[in-house]
């Protein structure tokens, strides 16, 4: 713990309140800019029923999982899916359950924390390819291996730039290999009606495996995946953090598919409008922002002063998270930023004040 301290990783818990583009911390409230509820759907409140407690595979199976089940699939254009309670553990089960020893996965630098550990539960041969860096992946993909598995994320989560899915598809339609996406951070904001990255970047048929979660664009709890039926079934049936552990409660299934048949179309109209207005004058005060998404990190390098800056925001009234190592690299520390919604148009620009003196303090701009 001293040498956490001493390298300025440390992290403690902060207790808060949000309500909507908001978040109170001891009392102060703040203009929140680390929400995961991308679209920021209104709906009506639920009402709270008995919770199952048990497996899914032994009593917990209600039948509002087969209604959320049924559209998700239909959502990504695959035959099934099977709804988490978490999108770790969706991607923990899913990809510890189709690949296995003897097997290779080739897995993208800058894949999140979950997608790492799934690797490994695996017992498959685990190769590295720089981040995105299509001629590595192609070069790597000749080495031997049973079954061979491309997994890439749809949108980076630290970075907010896109796979570049049109050239993984296209190698992995030649090789045989089998392509999974984590699509966590662009389902439900990017593509048709939300479908995602795969279909924003016109390769969604060519997807095999979609992992993804129900807790980011919509707003909600809990992760699933889509595939063919065989996949799910697999899934079903092999996947211990499907099987043995509790279902997710049936409430947030229900909740799930109110923000699912809401009026999402309206929210993402906005939060491309917030994420051009935020994105553009970024760039106008100085700040480099390489970011097409809404995710848009700050990168600053320091540890140290990626913790000064988030603090400078604070104090103002900007609520944006210093990211350090191990979730990114030492010495590209960052504040990630995420677009919501929720924001207007003054509460933008009034932010964009504090963001340049905030450039001018720390001497940042390139």
């Amino acid at each position: 713990m001293e040498q956490i301290k001493k390298n300025n990783l440390y992290r403690k818990l902060r207790y808060s309140k949000s309500n909507q583009g908001y978040i109170t911390i001891n009392r102060k409230k703040l203009l929140n800019l680390c929400s995961n509820d991308y679209l920021g759907i209104p709906v009506t409140k639920i009402k709270v029923k008995q919770m199952q407690s048990s497996s899914r595979l032994v009593s917990g199976n209600d039948e509002s999982y087969k209604e959320m089940e049924e559209k998700l699939a239909k959502h990504k254009s695959k035959q099934a899916s099977l709804i988490y309670p978490t999108g770790y553990m969706a991607n923990l089960g899913t990809i510890a359950t189709i690949a296995k020893k003897g097997d290779l996965i080739l897995s993208d630098e800058l894949n999140h924390a979950s997608i790492i550990e799934s690797c490994k539960l695996t017992g498959s041969k685990i190769s590295i390819y720089r981040h995105n860096d299509i001629e590595d992946l192609n070069k790597k993909l000749k080495q031997k291996g049973g079954k061979k598995f491309v997994v890439t994320e749809g949108v980076f989560s630290m970075d907010g730039n896109l796979s570049k899915l049109k050239e993984i598809t296209e190698i992995t339609s030649k090789t045989g290999a089998i392509t999974i996406l984590d699509d966590a951070h662009g389902d439900f904001v990017l593509g048709e009606d939300g479908k995602g990255t795969g279909n924003y970047l016109n390769v969604a048929r060519k997807i095999d495996v979609y992992i993804s979660s129900l807790s980011k664009g919509l707003g909600s709890f809990g992760g699933y995946v889509a595939s063919q039926n065989n996949v799910i079934d697999l899934c079903i049936n092999k996947s211990k953090s499907f099987i043995y552990t509790s279902a997710l409660p049936s409430f947030l299934v229900e909740y799930s598919l109110k923000r699912f048949n809401a009026n999402r179309e309206k929210q993402r109209k906005k939060i491309v409008n917030n994420t051009i207005l935020l994105t553009r004058g970024l760039r106008q005060i100085g700040y480099q922002i390489d970011s097409k998404t809404h995710i848009i990190p700050i990168i600053v390098g320091k540890e140290k002063t990626a913790i000064n800056f988030a603090r400078f925001l604070f104090e103002r009234g900007i609520f944006v998270q210093p990211i350090r190592y191990p979730t990114v690299p030492k010495n590209k520390a960052r504040l990630r930023i995420s677009v919501t919604a929720w924001l207007s148009k003054k509460e933008i620009e009034d932010a964009l004040i504090v963001f340049e003196q905030a450039a001018n303090k720390f001497k940042i701009l390139t």
